[in-house]
């Protein structure tokens, strides 16, 4: 009988807690590391499985703490985008944005708004959802159970506990009573005891930027502090779990009150925050002003961390599906409701004056457009549907057509999306993305003490972003192509620190005893495929419906504990993964 189930030998190992690199074998049994050099021992050691990892990296699987896989994961069990990329750990129900506990006869409502606030298709979700749950800890059970390509923790997405204990109408136009913080706080308490991992929201104000599907705010948006941090009280009295918080992002919500909020959210919880989002975009003074605020933090022992936005990311989108105008209300009203309203509404011209003044004042107040993604008059122009009379608009931009057709950007966009029955294609373009000042820009982001890679949103906005294949982009760019972060630094920051952060026990790290969470790849031949920009449409959700996707290349081997999910980037058809309840899959 062989000692070990298998054996990476050759390799070089990068064992996630930037200990210099070094060449050794690494044996596993029972789903973990069960040696790490020194197999030889006067004989030669056996495995079941020998894996030549010559001349590759040998690095702890990638850990993304920002996913919307909650739906997904019930009809894919690799939680593909990210399990093709290396990631062999995620969280779940981000931006307190859930499905538990949601009543019966509330399902179909619950998927409505996670059709628009996080664009998942809602057929997909009608046909794929298993729905054999009600309650938060009845979720974990279901989690428990599925079969699983990688690891998973959930957060209690606050949304949701807010409808069940207020109902929605009163969730979103009133603060709780003291009645009803009891209540939320007492069902956090059983969500944490059945293995919560701590608890969501996303708070952008009354012009959410991810708006529910109806247009109005998320429950969340204007949930008054007193409810947050009833809740955060629930976590200083358990010492454990964290906080995630969709906040104050650059240029699009919130300020300085944003931030001291979340500050005092510290102060009570007692208990890491995860600040979304920190990025490295055209004015370095905003990461700048960020980290520095990051620090200063820590300083005064509020740990309170930042995710990174480190994907060189652009959104490829139509006005059938984009959501993401939504902090401007005139953009909201005319991209909600049915394909009929959303062409009547973008048709209206105080609607489209409302568009431009509100995008006037924005540049005004912010110095920039409020247009995720850029100015509309950058965005590229990649599909005219069947309009042959419009093929020759295909590679220009917004800005050109307008110039060539004397209207306003704004006017062009919606005439042309109108002409095409919605069916127009437009690519973001930030003229920084891959930039020699762009590398140096993320590089000072990332490698501050307080900041992780990551922000995938995998899961989420599958017809328009393909964030989970963050890790390829940045191991290939950031390590590989510019030189700018070491390989040690790439997989602390992949790997290591966010699974500290989360509360993680025993992964994100390469240790004798540890699960055997691991990627072998070539990093010479690490490569996001088909287009880093575009990806390809796939017809592979349930229903029918279809989704934009990027695939990896150069990932030799993709291990959860201890089994083979994927080989050359090929599926092996393994469901190794394993609901991490109070962040460990054993017992406590």
């Amino acid at each position: 009988m062989a000692e070990y189930d298998i054996i990476i030998k050759g390799g070089t190992v990068v064992d996630g807690t930037r200990v210099p690199r070094y060449v050794a074998d690494i044996a596993i049994k029972d789903g973990q590391i069960a040696q790490i050099g020194g197999l030889g021992n006067g004989k030669a050691a056996t495995a079941d499985q020998v894996l030549d990892a010559s001349g590759l990296i040998v690095a702890p699987g990638f850990v993304d703490l920002h996913t919307h896989y909650d739906a997904q994961i019930q009809w894919d069990a690799w939680c593909t985008i990210s399990g093709w990329h290396g990631v062999t750990s995620i969280v779940l129900g981000n931006c307190g944005f859930g499905f538990a506990p949601v009543h019966p006869e509330e399902r179909d409502r619950a998927m409505l708004t996670m059709s628009r606030t996080e664009a998942i298709p809602f057929e997909s979700m009608k046909a794929g959802m298993l729905w054999d749950w009600v309650t938060f800890p009845e979720w974990m059970d279901t989690l428990e159970r599925i079969p699983k390509g990688l690891n998973v923790l959930s957060y209690v997405p606050v949304a949701p506990l807010m409808i069940w204990v207020m109902g929605l109408e009163a969730a979103k136009s009133r603060p709780a009573t003291p009645e009803e913080r009891k209540e939320m706080q007492r069902l956090l308490h059983e969500a944490m005891d059945a293995g919560a991992c701590g608890f969501s929201i996303q708070r952008f104000g009354e012009n959410s930027i991810q708006a529910d599907y109806d247009g109005t705010p998320m429950v969340t948006d204007t949930m008054v502090d007193e409810d947050i941090l009833a809740l955060a009280e629930v976590l200083a009295e358990r010492d454990e779990g964290f906080i995630q918080i969709s906040q104050a992002t650059e240029g699009l919500a919130g300020g300085e009150d944003d931030l001291r909020f979340q500050e005092k959210l510290a102060e009570v919880a007692r208990r890491p925050i995860l600040h979304n989002l920190v990025g490295a975009g055209q004015n370095p003074e905003f990461h700048r002003k960020k980290l520095a605020w990051l620090e200063d933090c820590n300083r005064r022992g509020l740990r309170i961390f930042g995710q990174g936005a480190t994907l060189r990311a652009a959104f490829t989108f139509t006005l059938e599906d984009w959501n993401l105008y939504d902090n401007s209300p005139a953009w909201n009203k005319a991209t909600t409701g049915t394909r009929e309203e959303k062409k009547a509404k973008m048709a209206d011209p105080e609607i489209r004056a409302a568009m431009k003044i509100e995008t006037d004042e924005a540049v005004e107040k912010l110095q920039q457009t409020q247009a995720l993604g850029g100015p509309i008059k950058d965005l590229m122009i990649q599909h005219v549907g069947d309009d042959s009379a419009l093929e020759h608009y295909v590679g220009m931009t917004v800005g050109q057509v307008a110039e060539i057709e004397g209207k306003d950007p704004i006017d062009a966009m919606l005439d042309l999306a109108l002409a095409t029955d919605l069916q127009a294609e437009f690519l973001t373009q930030d003229r920084l993305q891959g930039s020699e000042q762009h590398a140096t820009n993320m590089a000072e982001m990332i490698t501050s003490p307080y900041t992780v890679c990551g922000v995938s949103d995998g899961g989420a906005h599958t017809k328009f972003f393909t964030g989970g294949s963050y890790p390829t982009d940045f191991l290939s760019w950031m390590v590989r192509d510019t030189g700018k972060v070491s390989l040690e630094e790439a997989h602390y920051r992949l790997s290591y620190l966010p699974a500290h952060m989360a509360g993680f026990r025993d992964r994100g790290f390469l240790r004798s005893g540890a699960p055997a969470d691991v990627v072998v790849y070539d990093l010479e031949g690490l490569k996001v495929t088909p287009d880093r920009w575009q990806g390809e449409i796939t017809h592979d959700f349930p229903a029918g419906e279809w989704r934009r996707v990027q695939r990896a290349e150069g990932y030799r081997w993709i291990l959860v504990n201890g089994e083979v999910t994927f080989e050359d980037g090929k599926c092996t058809g393994a469901t190794p993964g394993r609901l991490l309840r109070h962040g460990t899959a054993e017992a406590v």
